[in-house]
């Protein structure tokens, strides 16, 4: 009787722990939205030009392009690493993009070649932190130097216009699809897709596990450095799938493309609510994040702040964001 007693009182305890954290999920999500409102409503009182159609459609770019290799950034953020790497491959496959398409390869074997990059940069990060021991900073700050020098030797030091003749590959830049860019359709794509595989999949569970405590991870039968090269590998996927976007919008291959960009997604990952320490986090939020830096970025578009200021105001909130979880997981 006893026994039945104390086995009802810890199901009773784990169901209230349980709808603690799902409360405690959600009302992070549900604050997080209603700052895009309060920022979307405000930008709207500040300036008429903010519900443009043409402005809203740029708000709209910029959120997808940041928003992809953010979420990229919240795989590697979530096993509690870092990634500073991912504006470089984005310099490397814009330029080696331009190139190839400029020697007249098919639009689709650009394609690949771009994302085989960049997928192929991600595993040399991954191997290097897992197999060499290499702390994560390190090996991706020594990986973010070598490729954008890189970049510069391939592109010698000067952007490399795209010939008229890859007008096809332009429209994933430029085209529009159901009313909205086809950046953004790729945007949410990958969000969902992402969104699935942290929720619905083994490897998913296992990145949230290995952030949470790698060791008891380990322990528990989890390949720990096969789910950390994984989450490399997505990041510096989709770091390149940026860089095709960049290019197709721009139609040319610049060797400085991404610079400052992991600072951006770190960001946007951070906002979002993903845990710098790992094992918290998610696609919802982060793509609430880049809407909300988004959004922000414009409104000091709108009244005539400058770039440089900007960057203080960015370096100012991944402090503040940081500081509140050191905070919180104080408490």
């Amino acid at each position: 009787m006893a026994n039945e007693l104390g086995a009802s009182a810890t199901r009773a305890h784990a169901t209230r722990n349980g709808i603690f954290e799902f409360v405690r999920k959600r009302a992070g999500i549900t604050g997080l939205f209603l700052v895009l409102l309060l920022l979307a409503l405000t930008a709207s009182l500040i300036s008429e030009a903010f519900l443009n159609p043409f402005n809203l459609v740029n708000v709209l770019r910029q959120v997808a392009l940041y928003g992809i290799v953010s979420i990229g950034l919240t795989f590697v953020i979530l096993t509690a690493g870092i990634d500073l790497s991912v504006g470089s491959i984005v310099a490397v496959v814009s330029v080696v993009t331009a190139t190839l398409l400029n020697a007249g390869l098919g639009v689709p074997v650009v394609i690949l070649a771009g994302l085989g990059l960049g997928l192929l940069f991600g595993l040399i990060n991954g191997i290097g932190i897992t197999l060499v021991r290499i702390p994560p900073f390190i090996m991706t700050l020594g990986t973010m130097v070598i490729l954008r020098g890189l970049a510069l030797t391939l592109a010698d030091g000067r952007p490399i216009d795209v010939a008229n003749s890859a007008a096809d590959f332009a429209w994933i830049g430029r085209g529009s699809a159901f009313g909205l860019p086809v950046a953004v359709w790729i945007f949410i794509v990958v969000a969902v897709f992402s969104l699935f595989i942290l929720r619905f999949t083994p490897f998913g569970r296992n990145v949230y596990a290995v952030g949470s405590n790698a060791e008891a991870a380990h322990l528990s039968g989890i390949n720990v450095e096969l789910t950390k090269i994984g989450v490399y590998s997505i990041s510096g996927f989709l770091a390149a799938l940026t860089a095709l976007i960049f290019v197709s919008r721009l139609t040319v291959g610049e060797p400085t493309a991404g610079t400052g960009l992991e600072l951006e997604a770190i960001a946007i990952a951070v906002i979002g609510g993903t845990s710098l320490f790992g094992g918290q986090g998610g696609v919802l939020g982060t793509v609430i994040g880049a809407a909300i830096l988004a959004i922000l970025a414009n409104i000091m578009n709108l009244i005539g702040i400058s770039p440089f200021t900007q960057q203080m105001v960015k370096g100012a909130i991944i402090i503040i964001a940081v500081s509140m979880e050191v905070f919180r997981r104080r408490r």
